[in-house]
């Protein structure tokens, strides 16, 4: 059982995986799960969309897909995070990447966690739940 991070075509984010480890591990026990496997690709806008059109047959751009592969109580999954559009995201919302990419980083656990976000009252509480994540990071 392993959290993973890996670079598909981009450069690994600048990231201190430890405590992103213990902050995931931290979050997933909040929801009452554990962490399985869960593997964190960094790609590019590129690489993406080529897994949004192969896969989920979706033609645009994303920040993340995650994949669940959880079991019971286990959360496990693979989360595509394309850095351009995190980087993007952070100077239309006005904040720093670092906090982008780490609210990103948390949306696809909370994913793993059976938070949803198709419905617009499902998208205000995942954002509530990455807030509330973010702020653990913090402490």
């Amino acid at each position: 059982m392993a959290i993973l991070y890996q670079a598909e075509d981009v450069k690994l984010p600048s990231m201190k995986r430890r405590k992103i480890t213990n902050w995931i591990k931290a979050v997933a026990d909040s929801y009452r799960k554990k962490t399985g496997d869960i593997a964190f690709i960094f790609c590019s806008d590129e690489k993406i969309l080529e897994v949004n059109n192969q896969y989920l047959q979706h033609d645009y751009y994303t920040d993340i897909i995650t994949f669940d592969y959880s079991e019971g109580d286990v959360i496990s999954g693979d989360i595509f995070i394309s850095t351009d559009t995190v980087k993007s995201n952070a100077g239309q919302f006005g904040t720093d990447y670092d906090t982008e990419l780490n609210r990103i980083i948390i949306h696809g656990i909370l994913h793993l966690c059976g938070i949803n976000d198709k419905a617009p009252c499902e998208r205000e509480h995942m954002t509530e739940c990455e807030n509330k994540a973010l702020s653990l990071l913090e402490e």
